[in-house]
């Protein structure tokens, strides 16, 4: 009769690697299991959440805000201004036409810019004057898009008042006599 010897290991002793491992992966799914308990427990889902609401949403909002804001134009969260009072009778400063042509009108009128009339040119400046100076102000003022070319609202400079611009038109037109 020939003995079979039988290599296989016995039941009792294991895999002492394969136990180590078990034990640490059933420990961390343990701290793992506790933890989501006591969040569900205590109501704290969220990163956060321990923070006061309030300051939340305003660090959000300060994280989010633009640069810079445009000031003709109020943020979508802000209260509407409240209108400030009217001078009484306080007088209008109007800038020379000669400083607001430096200023805003120089850059394309004494190169012709864009179609611009060059400032004294008399024939490109006569067919405008044609038109009559309310035209002429109006098209500086709002803008205008002819068929030779553009003028921008206030030569670009949308901070200049009405009285600004028409003092840089009669300054340019008086150069153009």
């Amino acid at each position: 009769m020939s003995e079979q010897h039988s290599h296989n290991t016995d039941e009792k002793s294991g895999n002492p690697v394969g136990a180590a491992i078990a034990v640490f992966v059933g420990t961390i799914g343990l701290v793992i299991g506790i933890m989501l308990l006591a969040q569900f427990a205590i109501g704290t889902r969220t990163l956060g959440a321990g923070l006061d609401k309030d300051k939340a949403e305003a660090a959000v909002k300060a994280n989010i805000a633009p640069v810079v804001m445009i000031a003709t134009s109020n943020p979508v969260d802000a209260a509407p201004a409240t209108p400030a009072a009217a001078p009484v009778a306080a007088p209008v400063k109007v800038a020379s036409g000669d400083s607001v042509y430096k200023a805003a009108c120089a850059a394309c009128h004494t190169a012709g810019v864009a179609g611009a009339p060059k400032t004294g040119d008399k024939s490109q400046w006569a067919p405008r004057m044609a038109q009559g100076k309310d035209t002429l102000y109006k098209h500086a003022i709002v803008g205008f898009q002819g068929k030779v070319g553009v003028m921008p609202a206030k030569g670009g400079n949308t901070a200049l008042s009405d009285a600004d611009v028409k003092a840089a038109v009669d300054f340019m037109l008086v150069s153009a006599k």
